[in-house]
């Protein structure tokens, strides 16, 4: 099994024991992440890391040539969803903002996400991401804000 395989399938394990309960009704990875073609390529949870790499598609593309805006906040939200209900209690996003520094073209043929969670505060998490191209050039960068959702 590659490593990215043996990766994802500890993330998905992970995510289904947490939600053992409910599990059944989730969609654990949901398609999205199928179709975007993530692929899991680090994870720790000690540290609160996970890292995916998406190649950059042709039907993700802008009328520039570019990746749409949205698509590159689908990437983070892919990398970043996972991380928040492995590493919390259930969560939503609250807040979501996105700073686009480079674009994602195709010439880049990948781009890897990499999430990481910051801080809690009460029901608040704090999470930031980096998209970077091969060379680990950051192109976007992203803070999130989840809310623990109050199980009372």
């Amino acid at each position: 099994m590659p490593a990215s395989a043996a990766l994802e399938a500890q993330l998905i394990a992970v995510l289904e024991e947490r939600f053992r309960d409910s599990s059944g009704d989730m969609l654990i990875p949901p398609p999205v992440f199928r179709a975007m073609q993530a692929e899991v390529v680090a994870l720790d949870l000690d540290a609160g890391t996970l890292t995916i790499r998406f190649p950059v598609l042709r039907e993700q593309l802008n009328p520039f040539g570019n990746m749409q805006g949205g698509m590159v906040a689908a990437m983070i939200d892919n990398t970043l969803g996972p991380l928040s209900m492995a590493v919390a209690p259930p969560n939503f996003t609250r807040r979501f903002e996105v700073k686009y520094r480079r674009p994602v073209h195709p010439g880049l043929e990948h781009v890897r996400v990499t999430g990481r969670f910051l801080e809690r505060r009460g029901r608040q998490l704090v999470f930031s991401a980096t998209v970077a191209d091969g060379e680990g050039r950051e192109l976007v960068s992203a803070r999130s804000i989840h809310w623990i959702i109050d199980s009372e």
